[in-house]
């Protein structure tokens, strides 16, 4: 190290230079670079007889996933490397905007004939890089983040037949080196039928884990979700913080998180890079889950919506175009709009109030370190809680008036556990049995002619449908959203194309209505038709929902 330099740059700025180095880089050994090593960023300067600002380049360390020190294949080459991965927003070659692009940096360290020396200054600078990542601090929505101590040891689920059939391709491409960058040992599971992972989760030794990551659609979470919560041990099992990595069609709550990370829009591979990346930096936040009970079906957990009506129809008919992709959605809708039908039945919340219970305030948005101190069967450790105090508020848009809904007369009966139809899971406090009375503080929507009822619990129905805009990943909601009869095609064709941009509350749609909610009971009275729950099929017929706040946790970066 250069120490007058180090010296120089530390009084002449807030970021001063910990580590100096002139080194070349691979594949050429006649440039000299200058490579510096703040607090905040690496450096790197090429070494030319009249400096040229071009020829400087600086990376954040916030955008850093890893850094190594290693030797050469050439045993007679005392010099040792060392390259730096990161993957920061640049512009896009072929169009607008920004994504994460992959950026290496591969330096040679020669300045002794010792190889061990060489090496030990190589390792020295890969520990200072990895360090000062790792104290870089975050502040999203007033939660301060820290990153994943290391190591932390993943299955890796793939589901090779899910969106286009290259989930695998793209865990090959994209993945597999990410994590390898970054220092992430994982085991890799190759599904094989449905249902197979939430069978694997079930039965395992979570012990062996401190991460469950899915590759897949958001079919896979759902089954790796339900298997945890019915475990003997649910209360620890659901504790093992979950990770989403879009190889779907649908990839919602992959679009989720990449939006409340406050990054622009992005899709496809760009998306992969992103919630890879994510993945990568290892934070790890709580999220809501939803109890879903059915008539006699067993009672299930939901992390993104049900649905009933339009987009119910569209998700399930449009599965014969899964080999076009996100796209499918899309021509999915198009058919649907062509023969736009009417669905009846009985729709009843519980409104979401302006007071937190005591619960609920305590387990406000709280950021958890994954590793192995706060590993899946113990208790997390938290790092921090939130800055922010607001309110959850009972927002009603458009045409949701007064006399849209109604409130049910008051009664003295309290919730039952035999609402639950499962031991497994936390008990539901909000919800009676289907076949009694509703709970008397609920509203009862006066219209039974509908297009669409959704529930949302996270922003995004797809990559490129922003359903709920101010969802949260643990507000302790329900987007309660839905449609009345008698809205025109056009209108409705009008509200998804807003939705591209979560825009649709703002389309002043006279048929359209959104409120949160704790609790719902849906009552079809149809015989016939479907209803989903995070996009797969279940049982039709009346439904519950109760949501729980923050009882996952997801690796969020």
């Amino acid at each position: 190290m250069d120490q007058r330099r180090a010296e120089q740059d530390s009084n002449t700025g807030t970021n001063p230079v910990s580590l100096y180095g002139e080194f070349t880089v691979t594949g050429n050994r006649k440039v000299r670079y200058a490579v510096s090593l703040t607090e905040k960023d690496l450096i790197v300067q090429r070494l030319t007889p009249t400096p040229v600002g071009r020829n400087k380049v600086v990376l954040s360390l916030k955008d850093c996933v890893g850094c190594r020190a290693y030797r050469g294949d050439d045993n007679a080459d005392p010099a040792a490397y060392l390259a730096a991965y990161f993957y920061p927003f640049k512009r896009r070659w072929m169009s607008s905007g920004v994504s994460r692009q992959r950026v290496e940096q591969c330096f040679r360290l020669a300045a002794l004939q010792d190889p061990r020396a060489n090496l030990e200054e190589a390792e020295k600078w890969a520990r200072a890089v990895r360090e000062r990542s790792a104290r870089q601090q975050y502040l999203r929505d007033g939660v301060s983040m820290s990153e994943l101590s290391r190591p932390c040891r993943m299955m890796l689920l793939v589901n090779p037949q899910s969106g286009k059939g290259q989930a695998l391709t793209l865990y090959n491409n994209h993945i597999q080196r990410m994590l390898n960058e970054a220092g992430v040992p994982h085991t890799l599971v190759i599904t094989e039928r449905q249902n197979h992972a939430r069978e694997l989760v079930r039965e395992a030794n979570l012990l062996q884990w401190d991460a469950l990551v899915i590759m897949s659609g958001d079919g896979l979470l759902f089954e790796v979700i339900n298997g945890l919560l019915e475990r003997p041990d649910w209360e620890n099992a659901i504790r093992i913080p979950l990770g989403i990595l879009p190889g779907g069609s649908g990839n919602a709550l992959a679009a989720s998180i990449h939006h409340y990370s406050g990054a622009s829009p992005v899709s496809s591979e760009e998306l992969l890079v992103s919630c890879g990346f994510l993945l990568c930096k290892g934070l790890v936040s709580h999220m809501d889950l939803v109890s879903i009970h059915l008539s006699s079906s067993p009672r299930l957990f939901s992390f993104l919506s049900l649905a009933w009506g339009f987009v119910a129809d569209v998700d399930i008919e449009s599965e014969k175009y899964r080999h076009v992709g996100a796209a499918r959605f899309t021509v999915g809708t198009l058919v649907r709009l062509a023969s736009l039908r009417v669905y009846k039945g009985k729709l009843a919340y519980l409104p979401a109030t302006e007071d937190y219970s005591t619960e609920e305030g305590l387990r406000s948005n709280v950021t958890l370190r994954c590793n192995n101190q706060a590993s899946s069967l113990g208790p997390a450790s938290v790092l921090c809680r939130p800055s922010r105090d607001s309110p959850c508020e009972n927002t009603f848009h458009n045409s949701c008036h007064s006399n849209n809904s109604l409130k049910v007369r008051r009664t003295e009966s309290t919730p039952s556990r035999s609402a639950n139809k499962s031991t497994s899971g936390p008990p539901d406090s909000r919800l009676l049995p289907l076949d009694q009375p509703l709970p008397s503080d609920w509203v009862v929507v006066q219209e039974e002619d509908f297009v669409l009822m959704l529930a949302m619990y996270q922003s995004h129905l797809a990559e490129d449908l922003m359903a709920a805009p101010s969802a949260a990943l643990d507000d302790g909601v329900i987007h309660l959203f839905y449609v009345t009869a008698g809205i025109s095609r056009a209108a409705l064709l009008k509200l998804f194309l807003a939705m591209e941009k979560g825009a649709h509350l703002a389309t002043n749609c006279q048929h359209l209505v959104h409120t949160k909610v704790r609790a719902l009971r849906l009552e079809p009275y149809s015989p016939k038709g479907i209803i989903t729950v995070d996009g797969e099929v279940v049982e039709y017929g009346p439904v519950q929902a109760e949501v729980h706040r923050g009882l996952a946790r997801l690796i969020t970066g």
